[in-house]
């Protein structure tokens, strides 16, 4: 099993968490797989999905070794050690609470809170975040992080809520260590349909459009 420190590493380097939020848990397995082949190894099954626990256990069994699996929207701490127990290696949160950071430091699990402000993104790094969640990033924008990371450039960011192929690039210029897409990448029509191969191809783009934008300098 891997450690913290070399969860955190992949999911910097891969640059891209593919976020499933989903009314039902059916097929969300066959979606991390699509998405995997597409070249994202970090996948994040969110609490507010129907059987999340269930969904994270069935893909850590199946999909051992082939993607790296976590938990989002994670409110407290005893649903995080739920999730870790289930099989989730790294936990998201929207905010910040310092007791999920030190319960997943606990159990050496990567840990991403959410943050907005610069005093809510300081305070979350030194509870310990390994890197910090800015949410919604749309609200603020890839100008934000470059702003927050000029007096804060120790700290990871990750923008979560709205990122699309239009700003992904943007993003990892102004200073983001990777990004998180949910429903931009994940097309609800092509689920339904089990069009497994047009997840794969969208996840290439975004895969794509990260490395071009570290080319640049960013990230």
């Amino acid at each position: 099993m891997s450690t913290r420190v070399e969860n955190l590493a992949s999911i910097k380097a891969g640059g891209v968490v593919a976020v499933l939020r989903a009314d039902s848990p059916d097929n969300l397995v066959h979606v991390a797989q699509a998405i995997g082949r597409g070249g994202i190894g970090a996948v994040e099954i969110t609490m507010t999905t129907p059987g999340a626990l269930g969904v994270i256990g069935e893909c850590a069994d199946r999909l051992e070794g082939e993607l790296l699996l976590g938990a989002g929207t994670v409110l407290d701490p005893e649903t995080a050690r739920a999730a870790i127990l289930a099989g989730a290696e790294y936990i998201v949160t929207p905010t910040l609470n310092p007791d999920v950071i030190t319960l997943c430091r606990r159990y050496d699990k990567v840990v991403i809170p959410g943050a907005l402000t610069p005093t809510e993104i300081l305070t979350a790094w030194e509870c310990g975040a390994d890197i910090v969640k800015v949410f919604p990033a749309t609200a603020v924008g890839p100008r934000y992080f470059k702003d927050v990371k000029g007096p804060l450039p120790q700290i990871d960011l990750i923008p979560t809520g709205g990122v699309d192929l239009d700003n992904a690039g943007d993003f990892i210029r102004a200073g983001a260590c990777a990004v998180a897409v949910g429903s931009n990448l994940v097309d609800k029509a092509a689920v339904a349909a089990g069009e497994w191969h047009v997840l794969t191809d969208t996840a290439r783009q975004y895969v794509e459009t990260v490395r071009t934008a570290r080319q640049d300098g960013g990230g």
